[in-house]
């Protein structure tokens, strides 16, 4: 569990500019999805009394299903969407409760598999089309750093949505086991729209990066667009941490919601 205000304890303390979106007019709950005979914790939101929504899943950072994914899920319900944000790290620890981020990173990120994560995003869409609210016709991913990489992941592995946004998320890097490709490696097998957003002063996400994916995106013709930030760094939409970079995050929400609008409405 996260302490009181919600959110996880690496990230404390939290930032004055954290913003804070309300529940009303929307049914909001802690849900178990089946996996394995357990139940992988998630976090739903979706307007009160809609039927036949859109789908977006939600994929977190480092730091897990805190507030500020919540908080994400509970935004794009208000714009009608049935957003649900798995916890995909449930079978490796709680990193809530870990203070120590190099620690959430070696003893969690790195023995996550890729392929149980695809598994779990599958998992979930398979708990929204339980709902008789959910139309899996339309359905997205859109994930935040370490979920970010995912997303680009997810849209090549996947015939079950229909787009996915990236948020700062890293495309190139070094392999192992439990890590095989990562998003440079498979735009030949992109499968669906997918929008980039990022900072151009991200140290973690080098420039000569970026102009990689961009270039093996338009070699191979994928409908991508990679919008970067010149002046934002990692994390520039993270409201409750020092990174938080207004004038970036507002314009990368609105170029988010305007892509969802075009592919799932």
């Amino acid at each position: 569990m996260q302490d009181g205000s919600g959110f996880a304890r690496a990230v404390q303390p939290v930032s004055a500019t954290t913003i804070h979106t309300g529940d009303e007019g929307l049914a909001v709950a802690d849900v178990k999805i089946p996996v394995g005979g357990v139940g992988m914790p998630a976090y739903c939101a979706m307007p009160e009394k809609g039927v036949d929504l859109p789908v977006i899943v939600v994929l977190h950072e480092i730091f897990g299903v805190h507030e500020h994914i919540r908080d994400v899920c509970r935004r794009l319900a208000k714009l009608g969407y049935l957003a649900i944000a798995p916890e995909l790290f449930w079978r490796s620890g709680d990193v809530s409760q870990m203070s120590d981020t190099q620690q959430i990173m070696t003893n969690v990120v790195a023995k996550t598999a890729d392929a149980q994560v695809i598994r779990d995003i599958d998992a979930t869409l398979d708990f929204a089309a339980s709902t008789a609210q959910a139309d899996l016709t339309r359905a997205g991913v859109t994930g935040f750093c370490w979920g970010g990489r995912l997303a680009w992941l997810y849209a090549s592995e996947s015939d079950r949505i229909r787009t996915a946004v990236a948020w700062y998320g890293r495309m190139v890097g070094a392999a192992d086991d439990l890590h095989p490709r990562n998003p440079v490696d498979v735009v030949a097998t992109l499968r669906h729209p997918v929008l980039g957003l990022y900072g151009g002063e991200d140290r973690s996400i080098p420039l000569d990066t970026i102009d990689k994916m961009r270039a093996a995106c338009s070699t191979l013709g994928k409908n991508v667009e990679i919008v970067v930030y010149p002046d934002a760094g990692h994390a520039f939409f993270a409201d409750y941490r020092p990174s938080y970079n207004k004038p970036a995050a507002e314009d990368a929400w609105r170029r988010m919601t305007n892509w969802f609008k075009q592919y799932l409405r």
